[in-house]
């Protein structure tokens, strides 16, 4: 950890828990940044320890409305709709050169959204509980174009459906008696992803560890052929890779039914069959282009036949 005062604390998976001991807040799709500011100077450290303050110049005044403190929070490239895009974002990442980060600034600029208060004019608050850090946190008074402290919320489902409503990636529910530990996957921290189901065509599959290493899927275009959608590994069991291969290995062809661009490494050793065969996924959001991200097969369809299937699901 060059550098890094110290490691964030880390949520773990799972259902909404509910109860007055629980706070609720938005998850955002974007990378987690520790922001150490001493004699209103600031360094920003990514989870890795790695030192970030050069990628991200229009975060560097954020130094300037507080002496001493050191934050949580998690970088954000917002889009037109002010939703978080992570496609965009993966630009801003590894950059490291002074003069591109500020080119880059200028026309793709990110936004911190801060969400802990680990040290305050000296004083670690690590060992405080979450609800005290917040209210620490909020009376700070910081926000300016570039970051914020967005709100928290008491009503877990209501705070889910929000999320959905407005394109984020699902709901983060913290523990309001909670230490803040650094390093720790903690329950006391749990994320909820938001995740939509669709249903899409079998073009081919890729072999891996199994017969069966990830579906190449995609929806049906104007000219009959598939848009690609993606490759999915997750979720194929022995049960429903034997029920896969029974549908799909009479359709083998020699022909890829893709039109457009498929990426090369989904291309190569690809066995392609004909549209076929219809199955649902889940997954969590979706690239600009189209694409799953973090698909995971649910199940077949053999109910709808291909030319029902379009990107609504």
């Amino acid at each position: 950890m060059p550098g890094a005062p110290l490691k964030p604390m880390l949520a773990m998976t799972g259902p909404l828990p509910a109860g007055a001991d629980w706070a609720y807040e938005f998850k955002w799709d974007g990378v987690r940044a520790l922001a150490d500011i001493t004699a209103g100077r600031q360094h920003l450290y990514a989870r890795s320890g790695a030192e970030i303050t050069t990628a991200y110049p229009e975060l560097v005044t954020l130094g300037e409305q507080v002496d001493d403190a050191l934050l949580d929070g998690e970088v954000v490239l917002l889009n037109q709709a002010g939703q978080p895009s992570f496609t965009a974002l993966a630009e801003r990442m590894h950059v490291r050169d002074a003069a591109k980060a500020a080119r880059l600034a200028a026309t793709v600029p990110v936004t911190y959204m801060i969400f802990d208060l680990l040290r305050l004019g000296g004083a670690d608050l690590t060992g405080r509980p979450w609800r005290e850090r917040r209210e620490l946190l909020d009376g700070l008074g910081l926000g300016a174009a570039r970051w914020a402290v967005p709100p928290t919320f008491t009503d877990g489902p209501a705070t889910y459906e929000a999320a959905g409503e407005h394109g984020l990636e699902g709901v983060m529910a913290k523990r309001a008696g909670s230490a803040y530990r650094p390093g720790v996957r903690s329950p006391d921290w749990v994320k909820v992803k938001l995740e939509v189901t669709g249903d899409f065509v079998v073009g081919g599959w890729r072999p891996g560890a199994r017969k069966i290493g990830g579906l190449l899927i995609g929806v049906p275009g104007p000219d009959g052929r598939l848009v690609y959608r993606g490759r999915v590994g997750g979720g194929i069991g022995a049960a429903i890779e034997r029920e896969l291969l029974r549908e799909l290995e009479p359709l083998r062809t020699g022909e890829s039914p893709f039109s457009g661009d498929v990426p090369r490494e989904d291309v190569r050793a690809a066995i392609w069959v004909r549209p076929a065969v219809v199955v649902e996924v889940k997954y969590g959001q979706r690239t600009p282009d189209g694409r799953l991200r973090f698909p995971r097969l649910l199940r077949l369809r053999p109910d709808k036949p291909p030319q029902e299937v379009d990107d609504a699901g």
